[in-house]
């Protein structure tokens, strides 16, 4: 077995020892809920923090790691959003949840430990320049497009209701404040005291196996039940069509070689549950959301093991 192979089922082990804790009874599924909490709400913030303070961005090429990637991320999300309302039927406000499950990857409870295994800190490094940008973007599309889509004929839509709405969750993202906060203390030049290294180390170093246990042990809650056809069509265009353009763009921009194996990799990782709690926002495409996240985590144990290794084919 390579060690490719190995560190991928690693990472999704750990998320199917979650879930067979959950299935089986040992653990309740609403512990996941919790386990989650913490994990979002300090470990991995401590982990972003310690990523800034310590990080080397030099030769990350952030503007065209973002225009590869976030390309990827507007044909993944056209691609749901038309598969939704034109294959299927579905209104404008599915439309959306298909899109945004179709292009929100799992960068924080998948992605950072996923990172930290396959390509060591500097992964972790590169991936934090993605989640950096890519939570205010996401909330932001989500946001506008629930303000168009998610409303009824009568009501009108207001700018400055919707930049609030986005403000207020930004600044209330603990992962945001953890980005922030390392930056500001990079900035300083300050080292950190012993104590508050250890500290942040301690937590910050059991981040990823948590998150992934805790991932897996809030799966049970979700299932599959309807919609699977559509599910299982969203989970094909996350899994394939979205790494496959993140693929050709760090090729056509020239990427350093880990730069595009991280945009890959991130383009290649499954939905995340955004798409979920934006279906609940909306009122709609619930079940679509669930089977959808359900389903493209399962498969993910193949689809990132063949798109890790044709990035290694591509880029050495």
């Amino acid at each position: 077995m390579s060690a490719l192979t190995e560190t991928v089922l690693f990472v999704f082990s750990l998320v199917a020892l979650g879930y067979l804790a959950g299935w089986t009874g040992y653990l309740r599924a609403e512990t996941g809920d919790s386990l989650s909490e913490f994990a979002v709400g300090v470990a991995v913030p401590l982990l972003l923090f310690r990523t800034m303070i310590t990080a080397d961005f030099h030769g990350a090429a952030p503007w065209a790691l973002w225009t590869a990637y976030f390309a990827a991320v507007a044909v993944a999300w056209t691609a749901g959003h038309l598969t939704m309302t034109r294959i299927f039927g579905r209104d404008g406000a599915a439309g959306v949840v298909g899109g945004v499950a179709t292009a929100f990857s799992n960068t924080v409870l998948l992605g950072i430990p996923f990172m930290l295994g396959i390509f060591g800190q500097p992964g972790v490094e590169i991936l934090s320049l993605i989640v950096s940008v890519h939570l205010p973007t996401m909330m932001a599309a989500s946001i506008i497009l629930f303000g168009i889509f998610g409303r009824d004929g009568n009501e009108q839509l207001r700018p400055l209701v919707l930049v609030g709405q986005f403000l207020r969750k930004l600044f209330a993202n603990p992962l945001i404040g953890g980005i922030l906060l390392g930056l500001a203390w990079r900035f300083t030049g300050i080292p950190l005291p012993g104590l508050g290294a250890r500290l942040v180390d301690a937590l910050a170093s059991i981040a990823g196996p948590l998150a992934l246990f805790a991932m897996g042990l809030g799966l049970v809650k979700f299932g599959v039940s309807g919609n699977v056809m559509a599910a299982l069509v969203l989970s094909g265009l996350k899994l394939f069509l979205m790494p496959a353009v993140a693929l050709l763009m760090a090729w056509l921009l020239e990427l350093p070689p880990l730069t595009a194996k991280v945009a890959v990799a991130t383009a290649a990782l499954p939905s995340g549950i955004n798409s979920y709690l934006i279906a609940i926002q909306f009122g709609t495409g619930q079940a679509l959301a669930s089977n959808q996240m359900t389903i493209a985590t399962a498969s993910a144990v193949v689809t990132t093991a063949f798109w890790l290794w044709l990035a290694q084919m591509v880029f050495g």
